[in-house]
């Protein structure tokens, strides 16, 4: 019995601490400050940087610019789509890489489908 109560009680704590995590911690609900497109595309070729170097995709992506950048309209937030052709890679479906950040910046995912 001893141990159920303090599992629930773990629990318990541990399911509250995320409300103390004050501004900058998590989302907001505030204004969004936008960054530019020049920001949008530094902090999309520095994502594919880090991708590249944890071995998420192939290493030749670490220095390839992008190809296109633009603000997305989608059916929740509108966020910015920077995207990376590498030629390097032989797969089709794979040599075309999409980066989406929030219109503040912050990296949401990136995919080979764009969607």
């Amino acid at each position: 019995m001893r141990k159920f109560i303090v599992c629930v009680l773990t629990a318990l704590a541990l399911s509250a601490t995320s409300a103390y995590a004050g501004p900058g911690h998590g989302h907001s609900h505030g204004p969004v400050t936008p960054v530019t497109e020049e920001q949008a595309i530094k902090n999309a070729s520095d994502v594919v940087a880090a991708l590249a170097q944890k071995g998420k995709i192939d290493a030749s992506w670490k220095d390839i610019k992008p190809t296109d950048t633009k603000k997305k309209k989608t059916p929740y937030e509108p966020e910015w789509v920077v995207t990376f052709n590498n030629s390097k890679i032989a797969d089709k479906e794979k040599n075309t890489l999409y980066v989406f950040l929030s219109l503040d910046g912050q990296y949401l995912g990136a995919n080979f489908s764009g969607i």
